[in-house]
């Protein structure tokens, strides 16, 4: 036997060099190609569009906001109404602020020229007034809104990128400016976990000027896509192209580049991966480390079937049976219980689960001896057992706790099969060297409930039992749906 075993091993041991070294020649220079092509026509495309629909969740909400502050009928009939009980505007600017998470809201009134806030009124806007130049450019674009990166003089000065909207009443005459902001910091902190989530290069650039407005450092602030190496050289195709899947060699590696514009912000989206490194990264190792694990695996269960065949069947047999009764045991229930629950909702049948516990039986051990109890726990658990189908699940939960999952049974047929093993257990004959024991039992039912987690189900069963036990023991009691 030993020179067998030294055998195996070493066969193995060849087996194993000789697959490793065989397998990695061959990924390597399969997967190189592999892994490009899947990253420029899946994985960038797959989290681009992932990306959007984030984007479309956490920045351009803020657009839809402001655009329905803008036709907002209160809003238009407070101004035209000539803007009285200014309390009216800000309680519903500090509404919107708080319902939608934003640094601030506002509107501007032409009018009257007062920036109002969530706070009440901010100040007047006045046309010498450098920080007030981008009122004046909104009310004189034709475009409905714009996005602009002033500091907000409510909030201390934070950076914040505004969304303005112009306001026109009925007759399409303009009446001010709407909006909300949203901290700088706040974009940021979004990139950031975009790019934690997704990995690679996460950067935002604006359509018109083609500058970087929010990135990762892998550019430098304030550049460009024309001032970017090998970048520069695409730029004109991605204001005429837009959307697609880009090349170029910056530091003398390949950057893989997915391009999409985001035209409620008016920004393009670029996720980028170097190709360098995405084929040292852990999918290239995960892929090959998959193939070869695969091969040798199947290698060693072809060698090692003929040593464990014969030990196999008795140590599942262990692992899923008790060994005092012979039924389930914990484990197993572990495993057959979620199985039943999935089939119950699948079917759309009911399922019940019935906890038993053996009462005073601490007193049957302390007076006969613990061979007595489990010699006691063995006959109940026959007796359980011949009163239920071959469909049914029961195992020993633990110590004098049994375990039942009744299908096809909702909760009063449940509490009647539960009555049935009560009295069965009442009126049966259990002996222990030659003396008949009276034993009672007490139970807990509960009917699974939708969306229920097998570990919750039991919990209320078990429940259910701690009453019936409180109540007086030798009785059921129902858990509450």
């Amino acid at each position: 036997m030993l020179n067998d075993k030294r055998k195996l091993i070493a066969t193995l041991a060849a087996l194993l060099l000789v697959g490793f070294a065989a397998t990695s020649l061959v990924n390597y220079y399969v997967s190189k190609n592999v892994i490009s092509d899947s990253i420029v026509a899946h994985e960038l495309p797959l989290t681009s569009d992932n990306l959007y629909s984030e984007i479309q969740k956490d920045l351009v909400r803020p657009v839809l906001i402001a655009s329905m502050m803008a036709s907002d009928t209160f809003l238009r009939d407070w101004v035209l109404g000539g803007e009285q009980d200014a309390a009216k505007i800000t309680n519903y600017l500090r509404e919107i602020k708080q319902r939608n998470n934003t640094l601030t809201s506002f509107f501007i009134s032409e009018r009257t020229r007062i920036y109002y806030q969530t706070e009440g009124v901010l100040k007047k806007v006045h046309e010498n007034e450098p920080r007030d130049a981008w009122y004046f450019r909104v009310r004189n674009m034709q475009e409905p809104y714009e996005i602009s990166f002033d500091p907000d003089l409510a909030n201390k000065d934070v950076l914040t990128a505004f969304i303005n909207f112009r306001v026109s009443g009925y007759d399409g005459r303009y009446l001010g400016v709407a909006g909300v902001g949203i901290a700088v910091d706040t974009i940021r902190g979004l990139l950031n976990k975009y790019q934690q989530r997704y990995g690679g290069s996460i950067n935002f650039f604006d359509q018109q000027s083609g500058a970087l407005l929010f990135g990762d450092n892998a550019y430098v602030a304030g550049s460009t896509i024309s001032s970017i190496e090998g970048l520069g050289e695409l730029a004109e195709r991605i204001r005429r192209e837009g959307a697609g899947s880009y090349q170029y060699q910056s530091g003398g590696r390949l950057h893989l580049l997915n391009v999409r514009l985001v035209p409620e912000l008016k920004w393009y989206l670029f996720v980028e991966r170097i190709e360098d490194e995405a084929l040292t990264g852990i999918r290239r190792t995960l892929y090959l480390n998959l193939a070869i694990c695969f091969v040798i695996s199947l290698i060693v269960l072809v060698a090692t079937s003929l040593t464990i065949n014969r030990y196999q069947g008795e140590l599942e047999l262990m692992a899923t049976t008790d060994k005092l009764t012979g039924l389930a045991n914990r484990q197993a229930c572990d495993l057959l219980m979620p199985q039943a629950m999935s089939e119950a909702r699948r079917a759309k049948t009911p399922l019940v689960a019935i906890m038993i516990d053996i009462d005073h039986f601490k007193k049957v051990n302390d007076r006969l001896g613990h061979l007595a109890g489990d010699s006691i726990i063995r006959q109940i658990a026959q007796a359980i057992k011949g009163t239920l189908r071959e469909s049914d699940i029961v195992c020993r939960w633990g110590g004098e706790e049994f375990l039942i999952v009744v299908k096809g049974a909702d909760a009063l047929q449940g509490q009647v099969l539960a009555e049935k093993i009560r009295t069965t257990i009442a009126t049966g004959s259990f002996r222990v060297r030659n003396t008949v024991l009276p034993i009672t039992i007490s139970l807990g039912v509960a009917s699974c409930t939708d969306g229920e987690t097998p570990e919750h189900l039991v919990a209320r069963a078990d429940k259910a039992l701690y009453h019936a036990k409180h109540a007086g023991r030798d009785r059921v009691r129902v858990a509450a749906a």
